[in-house]
C-alpha cells in the first residue's frame, strides 16, 4: 500500500519549495489524473513517513494541507482518505476550463459546455453496472438504442406535448452524430443547398461543410428571432433539400421560437431537422411550455450533453418509425451509436431523478448568467438576456472587432470565440462574441475585467 502510494504520487521531489507543499501538490494531482482514485485510504502518517523518508512533522503538515483544502477527509479510528473537494464537485463548469495558472491565466471561455452532476452521475453509474450483467451475454452490436432508454426518450417527449413511440426513438453518440446521419441520408442531392441559421452551433456547421455541402443561411438575432418571410421566400427562391435549425434557445444567440413561428416553419415543403439540444436549459421562472417545433416533415434531434455531461456521449433522432427504419440500414449508423453501458448510464440519468438534476443546474445558471449580465453593465456592448441556454451572443462596438478582442484576451490567457466561427459564410458576424455564462461567478468577475482591460489596449 504504502509503495503503490509513493507511486503514484511520481517525482514529487524534483519540485521546488517545501517538501509539504510539494507533497501535497503531488497528491492533488495524482488524484485528479486518476493515479490515485477518489476514497483511496492513506497509509498512517507514521508508516507515510518512513516510506517518503520525511519527518513526521513534514508528513502532518502536508496532510493538514489537503484536509484543509478539502483533498483529504479523516475520521478518527478509520484512517483518512483522498476526495475530490466540494468546490469541484459542485459546479456546472468544467474544472479543467479555468484551473489554469497563477493569477489570469488559463480562462477558457470558447466551450459552453458543463459539468457532470458529480454525486447523481456516480450513483447513476453505480445502478447501470448493476443492470449491465444482461448485456455481458449478448453481442454489445448497434442497435436502435436499449429499449429502457428508448422507451423513457418516447415518453419524455409524449409528456411535453409529442405523443412519440419507442420505435420512433433512434439512439445516437451525440447530436452531432445524429446530425450526420440524418445529412447522410437525407441530403442525396449534392446540388441543393441546405438551409442554416446564421449565426449558428459551429459544430453543426463542421458536419454540415465537412460534406462540401452548400450553406444557405438565414438570419435571427437575439433580440428579433426568425424572419419567417425571409426564411420561406429563401426556400421557394433557392429550393434548398433541409434545413437544420435551433428552435429553443437558439447557440449562440439565445433566441427562443415562438408558437407562431414554429407553426410557419413546420409548414414547409421540405425536411426541416430540429435541433433541441438546449430545450431543456430553460431558466425562464417558471419554465416555458412551448409545443416542439414539429410536423410531418420535422425531425427532432436531441443530446445528453448540455442538459448532463459532453462526456455522456448520448443523442438521439425522434422521427417516423419508417425513418427510423430506414436510418437503421445506413452503413454510418453502426459506427455513430453510442456502448451500451453508456445507453444504461443515460437512462438511469435520465429516469427518475433527472427533474431535481434539471432544478439545481438551471438555479446555477441563472444567477450565473445574471450576475455576467450585471458585470457587463456600462461595457458599451449590446445583447439581449436569454430565457434559456448557455451562453450571451454580445455585440461589441464598431472601433473593435471580434477577432482583435479575441486575440488580445488569448495574450492575456483567456480564450474566447469570435463571431466569424458561427457564421454560415465563415466571414460575417465580425462584431459578435459568445460568452458562455457556465463558468463560476469568480472565473466570470475575472473574465470580464480582463476584457475591459483589452478595450483600452494601444492598438
Amino acid at each position: 500500500m504504502e509503495t503503490g502510494f509513493a507511486a503514484a504520487l511520481g517525482a514529487w521531489r524534483d519540485r521546488t519549495g517545501p517538501l509539504a507543499h510539494s507533497l501535497s501538490a503531488a497528491v492533488r494531482e495524482a488524484v485528479v489524473d486518476g493515479r490515485l482514485p477518489a476514497g483511496s485510504r492513506l497509509p498512517s502518517e507514521r508508516e507515510l513517513a518512513r516510506t517518503l523518508g520525511l519527518s513526521r512533522g513534514t508528513v502532518v503538515t502536508a496532510l493538514t494541507r489537503l484536509r484543509d483544502d478539502g483533498w483529504l477527509h479523516t475520521r478518527h479510528g478509520s484512517g483518512s482518505v483522498v476526495r475530490l473537494p466540494a468546490r469541484l464537485t459542485e459546479r456546472t463548469t468544467p474544472w479543467s476550463l479555468d484551473r489554469g495558472g497563477a493569477g489570469d491565466a488559463g480562462l477558457d471561455l470558447t466551450l459552453a459546455v458543463t459539468a457532470a452532476p458529480h454525486d447523481a452521475y456516480l450513483a447513476a453509474l453505480g445502478r447501470a453496472a448493476g443492470r449491465s450483467a444482461a448485456l455481458l451475454v449478448d453481442s454489445g452490436v448497434a442497435t436502435a438504442g436499449l429499449p429502457r432508454l428508448r422507451d423513457l426518450l418516447a415518453d419524455r417527449y409524449t409528456r411535453t406535448g409529442l405523443p412519440t413511440r419507442p420505435e420512433q426513438i433512434l439512439v445516437t453518440s451525440g447530436a452531432q452524430a445524429a446530425l450526420t446521419l440524418l445529412v447522410d441520408h437525407l441530403h442525396t442531392d449534392r446540388g441543393r443547398p441546405v438551409a442554416v441559421e446564421s449565426p449558428s452551433y459551429p459544430g453543426a456547421l463542421a458536419v454540415l461543410r465537412g460534406r462540401r455541402t452548400r450553406l444557405l443561411p438565414v438570419p435571427v438575432s437575439a433580440a428579433d428571432g426568425w424572419d419567417t418571410d425571409h426564411l420561406t421566400a429563401t426556400v421557394h427562391r433557392h429550393n434548398p433539400q433541409l434545413a437544420y435549425l435551433i428552435p429553443d434557445f437558439h447557440n449562440p444567440t439565445g433566441a427562443h421560437m415562438s408558437a407562431a413561428t414554429r407553426a410557419e416553419i413546420a409548414r414547409l415543403p421540405l425536411p426541416v431537422i430540429a435541433d433541441e439540444t438546449m430545450r431543456d436549459l430553460d431558466l425562464r421562472t417558471p419554465t416555458g411550455t412551448e409545443r416542439h417545433l414539429a410536423g410531418p416533415g420535422v425531425i427532432q434531434i436531441g443530446s445528453a450533453s448540455k442538459i448532463l455531461w459532453s462526456g455522456l456521449r448520448i443523442g438521439w433522432i425522434r422521427a417516423t418509425a419508417d425513418l427510423v427504419r430506414q436510418l437503421r440500414r445506413n452503413p454510418l449508423q453502426p459506427q455513430l451509436s453510442p456502448p451500451p453501458l453508456e445507453q444504461l448510464i443515460a437512462a438511469e440519468l435520465l429516469g427518475d431523478g433527472l427533474d431535481e438534476v434539471l432544478a439545481d443546474r438551471r438555479a446555477r445558471l441563472r444567477a450565473q448568467r445574471d450576475h455576467l449580465a450585471g458585470l457587463l453593465d456600462g461595457s458599451g456592448w449590446t445583447y439581449t438576456i436569454p430565457g434559456g441556454g448557455l451562453s450571451l451572443w454580445l455585440r461589441l462596438g464598431a472601433s473593435l472587432s471580434a477577432v482583435e478582442l479575441a486575440a488580445r484576451a488569448a495574450r492575456r490567457g483567456l480564450a474566447l470565440t469570435p463571431g466569424p466561427l458561427f457564421a454560415a459564410d465563415g466571414a460575417t458576424l465580425t462584431h459578435h462574441l459568445r460568452l458562455p455564462f457556465t463558468a463560476t461567478p469568480d472565473v466570470l468577475t475575472r473574465a470580464v475585467r480582463l476584457l475591459r482591460e483589452c478595450l483600452t489596449e494601444p492598438s
